[in-house]
């Protein structure tokens, strides 16, 4: 048997992703010391902050890695932390090399397509839409990250069952990570059980944080969970991100509908242009007989769509799974793909993609009718 090389240990190491900076431990250069005795491995790993929330989850994955090798015996990984200016020429890295940003702009690429989820009421399920959907546009192997904009109601944090708070570099919020999704929300800054009691100049400030703090790379898409109403976070954001859009989250009931346009009404003025609606809980299916049960009425998404002239994106039905996935931190999306609400989720974020890409005559902004 040929005796371990440190090339066989490197190239190995170059297999292990830190879960947030999502770029191998060689390239992030926090490879340390490696020394070799027989089939005993045992690696230097920097890790960007002391006490950093996912140094189990990098020693297993180096204990994996490091210990595939033929002839290793044992694995030991011997971390320490970066000094500060190991953290700034990290952060540099991560910019691409380029220097910090002037104070004021957005860390979110042109590139990046940003849809904000919005509802007139509360509890029509907009947060476990956002964070499913996030899933699904996963899914289509785009890079997603979430922004949880509810500051008073956060739900993101539970829904991904993430409990750690953010990690800094050189200034630069590293957002945590679950099931490949990069998200943001005040909750990883309260304690347990805590509040918030804010106005509106530090609900901007938090969104401008949020938007140009944020270490988000290059994703693809990003979903903002918006708060209910038409209230202060809805004005921030337009005024920050003019050219997103707008997907409205309504229930079949009339009184939801009636709500729901006004969050319309308020996106169309901060300059986001909606795209269509969502009517979540449209339905139930017995899982007995297997008949179509409307708990909650019918029509409110069509009637809905109609008066903003907008197209209905989906109807989704009503299911357990959805609810036990956002108290278990395990999206139904993963949990139960064949669910026929995950089905109809898939089929949304492939529409949605799909309207990216279409002639850009056919997206000029309609005007709003007023009801």
């Amino acid at each position: 048997m040929s005796a371990i090389t440190e090339t066989q240990v490197r190239e190995a190491m170059s297999r292990v992703i830190d879960p947030e900076l999502r770029k191998d431990l060689i390239e992030l250069e926090m490879v340390r010391a490696i020394t070799i005795d027989g089939g005993h491995v045992t690696v230097g790993v920097a890790l960007t902050i002391p006490g950093c929330p996912l140094k189990a989850t990098i020693d297993g994955d180096v204990q994996r890695e490091v210990g595939s090798i033929e002839g290793v015996t044992s694995v030991l990984v011997d971390f320490t932390s970066m000094s500060e200016d190991e953290r700034a020429t990290l952060a540099t890295r991560l910019r691409g090399g380029r220097p910090p940003a002037p104070a004021g702009t957005l860390s979110i690429s042109p590139k990046t397509r940003v849809i904000a989820v919005a509802s007139g009421k509360g509890g029509v399920g907009k947060s476990s839409m956002t964070v499913n959907l996030a899933i699904a546009f996963q899914q289509l192997g785009l890079e997603v990250g979430i922004i949880d904009a509810d500051i008073y109601g956060f739900s993101v944090p539970g829904m991904l069952g993430i409990h750690q708070r953010p990690v800094t570099v050189d200034k630069m919020i590293v957002p945590p990570v679950a099931h490949n999704l990069k998200t943001i929300s005040i909750g990883y800054f309260m304690e347990e059980g805590g509040a918030v009691l804010w106005r509106g100049p530090m609900l901007h400030k938090a969104m401008q944080q949020f938007l140009q703090d944020v270490h988000w790379g290059d994703l693809d898409v990003l979903l903002i969970d918006m708060p209910p109403g038409t209230g202060d976070v809805a004005i921030s954001l337009g005024s920050l991100l003019p050219k997103s859009e707008a997907l409205v989250v309504t229930t079949p009931q009339a009184a939801a509908q009636r709500v729901a346009e006004r969050a319309a009404a308020v996106s169309e003025r901060v300059n986001m242009r909606v795209i269509g609606v969502v009517e979540n809980m449209a339905y139930r299916v017995c899982p007995c007989c297997g008949e179509r049960d409307d708990l909650f009425g019918t029509g409110g998404g069509e009637s809905l769509a109609s008066h903003l002239d907008v197209p209905l994106l989906a109807q989704i039905p009503l299911e357990s799974t959805l609810r036990e996935g956002g108290d278990t931190g395990l999206p139904f999306m993963l949990s139960t793909p064949d669910a026929p609400a995950a089905v109809a989720i898939r089929e949304l974020a492939n529409r949605l993609h799909g309207m990216r890409t279409q002639d850009p005559l056919a997206r000029i902004k309609k005007p709003l009718k007023i009801v």
